[in-house]
Formats: C-alpha cells, structure tokens, sequence
C-alpha cells in the first residue's frame, strides 16, 4: 500500500497521491490521463478527480498500479465495485486485464473471449479477485507471450487454468523453458482461424505480435501510441536485440489490416484502416531519424 508519510511533494493536495515508491511505468498516465502526469521523472497526482469518470479512472488505476504506489487519504468505499470492473471491456470481446504486475514493469495484459477458448495476452498480477473474475468468463486456453519481458506470473496461471503457454524459442528464459508451445523461425502462424501470430524482432530477437479477428494487434513492446508525437512509435532506448530489425518488422505490419494497437507499455491506438496505415508510414519515418 501507499505511504502517506512517502507522499510526492508534487502531488496536487487532495485524497488521490502517489508516493515515492513510484517506478515511473507510465501505468496510471494513461489509465487516468486527467489525473496523473509525470513530473521529475515518476508520476504524480496533478489534478484531483473531480467527475464521477475521473474517480473511477483514478481507482482502476491505483488497483493496476504494479508497485502500490497511489493511495488516497480517505479508505476507499467502493473497493469490491472497482475490483469488479476487471478485466475491463475495450471492445465487446477484448478486456484490459488491469492488476499489472512489477515483474514485467507494470506492463499491460488483455483477455480475448472466444467460443473456442479464452485467450491471456502477456501476464497480469496473479490476484484472487481478478483470477476468479477470469474464471466467470469461461476461464483461460491460452496465455500468449509476447515475448520475455512481460511474463510476470504466468506460472500460477498455468497451474490454476491449465493453461498452454506461447512464446518464441528466442525469447525462452530459464523461467520459461516449460512452456507448453514454443514458436520458432520468422514464419507467421495461425494458431486458429481469428488468432494470427507474427514474429516482429527488434525489441527482443524472439518479440512477436498477436492479430486478433483482423481488428486488434496486440503489439507488446513492439508498437504504442506516443502522446507527444502523437503517432505510433516504438521505444528506442529500450531495444534490446536490433533497431534495424524493428524498422523491419513495422514496415511488416503495412501487410495486415486492423483499427486497434494495444500495447503492453504506453498508450493504446484506435483508428480506421487507411489511418492506421498512415501511422505506420509515420513511424517509421521517425524511427530512421533516431537510428
């Protein structure tokens, strides 16, 4: 929990705070945009929820705060609501999990509904409320790894759903090396007729992209929506394996069609076809600059 003794000087007063604890992951920046900014390099509250919107956002986001660094002033009296509105619905069959989890730096994961199996995007905090809240919903067939980065507690959700866990051979850890389907090679994969894999290297050598129904990339660390450039872009400082190979595998992406871009990290993007196009073309424009 958050300490109010460890209270920001740069919040805002007011109940909402975040306190020193804060890992700078960017979770509650765009969870609560209205609410919490970045100031001196880790987030803090600058404006009090004053709507009904901006209090429900600001307490999804201290739930999703991997580190527990947002707390209030005041005992929250709308806890089990708050915990009930996980996952949460983006589109009528794709939730964002919430519960983000420190040991993939607060990264984002989504749970897809499906006739023929749920599907776990990249690893959540494995806590009781929202697992059982999964289970509600029919439960898990696959957790997808986008790659070795964001697999936080993928492990107790195997052993509780008995789950078939996804990941690139190149991207296969000492944690990792059970997992149950191992891709392999720069082919593209469907693994079903709506569930598209598509190996992107760059960030990591063994990174890939899941295309969900033609509509939804699940783009990991591979692609987000940067609020000061206000295009997609990919994060230069944190490419582990090759920036060219990442320019690559962007200019892949022009091939598939799809109007939303949910990453693990950053700010999601929603837009038309040609929009989405054009985003593409900008990013990778930028990222010859930064090369």
């Amino acid at each position: 929990m958050a300490q109010l003794h460890q209270r920001r000087s740069q919040n805002a007063p007011g109940n909402f705070y975040v306190d020193a604890t804060c890992i700078d992951c960017d979770t509650c920046r765009w969870m609560a945009p209205t609410v919490f900014n970045r100031q001196d390099g880790q987030s803090a509250v600058y404006h009090q929820p004053t709507t009904d919107k901006e209090q429900w956002q600001a307490m999804e986001a201290l739930f999703s705060c991997p580190t527990a660094s947002i707390g209030t002033l005041a005992p929250p009296d709308s806890i089990q609501e708050v915990q009930a509105r996980f996952p949460r619905p983006i589109t009528p069959s794709v939730f964002h999990c919430g519960y983000h989890s420190e040991k993939s730096y607060g990264a984002a994961s989504y749970l897809i509904l499906r006739p023929d199996g749920n599907v776990l995007v990249d690893s959540p905090r494995f806590a009781m409320p929202l697992v059982r809240r999964i289970e509600r919903m029919g439960g898990i067939r696959y957790l997808y790894l986008t790659h070795r980065d964001d697999v936080a507690d993928h492990q107790q959700y195997r052993d509780y759903f008995g789950c078939d866990r996804i990941l690139h051979k190149a991207d296969i850890t000492e944690e990792t090396q059970d997992v149950e389907i191992k891709l392999s090679g720069s082919k593209v994969r469907k693994l079903a007729l709506d569930l598209t894999i598509i190996p992107v290297p760059g960030h990591t050598k063994g990174h890939t992209v899941l295309l969900y129904d033609d509509r939804v990339l699940f783009s990991g660390d591979h692609l987000a929506l940067s609020p000061h450039l206000l295009h997609l872009y990919t994060f230069r400082r944190h490419c582990w394996h090759s920036w060219t190979e990442q320019m690559a595998s962007v200019e892949r992406l022009k091939e598939y069609e799809f109007d939303w871009v949910l990453p693990g990290h950053g700010h999601s993007f929603h837009g038309d076809r040609s929009t989405m196009g054009r985003q593409l073309d900008k990013c990778v424009e930028w990222m010859k600059t930064v090369a």
